[in-house]
């Protein structure tokens, strides 16, 4: 960690100790814990939560929960996230945390794919975040955008879009991952269905707006 992004955590109000037992047990028992949302994009992410107030959140990704956990502590008492694994043995970690926090009972957890699971949860969402296999960013984009899981003003946030400085160097061959993602930021950016920013938060966040 350089000595700038010390000095944002430091001045970042502090993790919670149930976020931290959370990202310490990822870090022991989790393969790739790099993937952890972690305090500063959580507490991002919590802010954004509590400056739109969505009623319906979908989270395509929760891997151990953290950043289903900094979601449901910025939601209204009565609003509701639907989280989404494909991978059924990180259920047991995101679950005990889900249930050890005060803010736990926001969260609906669900295990598959999420174009399979979505479509049966019959909800219309006021903001996504996008955390599931970068292979599949496009197949997801096209299931909101065309499956009428978004209304005007619901927002779209997709983690991991700079991929690692990837996305702006020769793709190498069969890299599908790095493919994905540029298909999908040239995707968002022709769409006119909606407005786009690219924030360059740890390995980038596209913030969409629904017009």
């Amino acid at each position: 960690m350089d000595a700038l992004e010390q000095y944002i955590l430091d001045n970042t109000k502090p993790e919670e100790e149930l976020m931290h037992r959370l990202e310490r047990e990822t870090y022991l028992r989790v393969i790739n814990p790099r993937m952890i949302s972690g305090h500063l994009q959580g507490k991002l992410l919590e802010m954004i939560v509590r400056m739109i107030r969505p009623r319906r959140v979908l989270e395509i990704g929760t891997f151990t929960g953290y950043s289903a956990l900094s979601i449901a502590r910025g939601l209204d008492d009565d609003a509701r996230l639907d989280t989404i694994e494909v991978d059924d043995e990180l259920e047991e970690i995101a679950a005990r945390f889900f249930e050890a926090s005060s803010y736990g009972g926001r969260i609906r957890q669900h295990i598959g794919s999420a174009l399979d699971v979505v479509p049966t949860l019959g909800e219309c969402y006021d903001m996504v975040f996008m955390d599931g296999d970068k292979r599949e960013y496009p197949a997801y984009y096209r299931m909101l955008m065309e499956g009428g899981y978004l209304r005007r003003g619901s927002f779209i946030l997709a983690d991991n879009i700079l991929w690692y400085g990837k996305v702006a160097q020769p793709i190498a061959h069969n890299d599908r991952h790095t493919e994905a993602i540029v298909e999908f930021n040239r995707m968002v950016r022709d769409d006119e269905r909606v407005d786009n920013v690219i924030l360059p938060i740890r390995d980038g966040i596209n913030l969409i707006r629904v017009k």
